[in-house]
């Protein structure tokens, strides 16, 4: 079965979350560790955390996806807000350490006119660090749409902060469709070729997750804005490739699309009923 969630709101906790995704007809979900616009995370319920896990072995929910907040630069020109990016992931990955088999994305960064081979370098540095730790969750970095000086807009920036890593047991990518359809990757003519261009540069090994959203802009405007599935740029015809693709369809789905609860719900069994077309 197709697995697939979309972003739910944490200012309820873990149980409520799980509880919202299962009336949905959603098996995994994706949330923000902290206010997407702020930096602290209230004190994380242990309690909650663990009727979370009953409910979620109960009704079959895996792999959620935990999504750093959008205030992250890791590689920004300031030191201090290089060190508040270090600082809240390290207690973002402590807190996930109590859900066995999460996962944790975020945005590398922007390099905000240093270049991005100084961006690179900022952005290993930190992973390093945080590996130090010892922390058990899955990181992954996500492909960027391009925007200004936004690190990520390609395949090889990805590579090359994954080379500068010196253990990449836990790191991975999360793919988003319209990110990438924005930076000039044609996922709607050409998805075979997208995906032989990771897995010669980064490697399918790597990948994931998959934030699935259409893009309300043309192939590679750099834009980055999300669409409904089926109402922009990427079309129902492509998504129905993607959701079925041998080397896809296995990974877990995270919609981030404008939508209120409902609209997720039509959504996932939109992609529910593609994913089980004969292909």
């Amino acid at each position: 079965m197709l697995r697939i969630g979309c972003h739910l709101s944490s200012s309820k906790g873990f149980l409520a979350m799980g509880r919202e995704a299962v009336k949905i007809g959603a098996n995994t979900f994706q949330f923000f560790t902290r206010n997407p616009r702020g930096g602290k995370a209230k004190e994380l319920d242990l309690a909650d955390v663990g009727a979370y896990l009953e409910f979620a072995k109960e009704h079959g929910i895996a792999q959620i996806l935990a999504h750093a907040p959008y205030t992250l630069n890791a590689c920004a020109k300031d030191e201090g807000l290089r060190r508040f990016a270090y600082e809240t992931m390290c207690d973002d990955l402590q807190r996930l350490s109590h859900i066995p088999g999460s996962m944790y994305n975020f945005h590398p960064g922007s390099h905000v006119k240093q270049g991005v081979e100084i961006g690179i370098a900022y952005i290993s540095e930190m992973l390093n660090r945080i590996n130090a730790h010892g922390y058990d969750t899955m990181i992954l970095l996500e492909t960027m749409a391009g925007k200004g000086s936004e690190m990520g807009r390609n395949f090889e920036e990805l590579r090359a902060i994954i080379d500068r890593v010196e253990d990449t047991q836990r790191l991975g990518v999360c793919l988003d469709t319209c990110h990438v359809f924005d930076g000039g990757y044609d996922i709607v003519d050409d998805l075979d070729g997208v995906l032989g261009e990771f897995d010669k540069v980064i490697g399918l090994v790597r990948l994931k997750a998959v934030h699935i959203n259409d893009s309300k802009n043309p192939l590679g405007s750099r834009k980055d804005r999300h669409e409904k599935i089926g109402e922009g740029e990427i079309g129902l015809d492509a998504f129905a490739r993607i959701v079925t693709h041998p080397r896809l369809r296995d990974l877990p789905f995270y919609l981030e699309t404008p939508n209120e609860l409902a609209g997720y719900q039509k959504e996932i069994m939109l992609l529910r009923a593609l994913a089980e077309q004969p292909v």
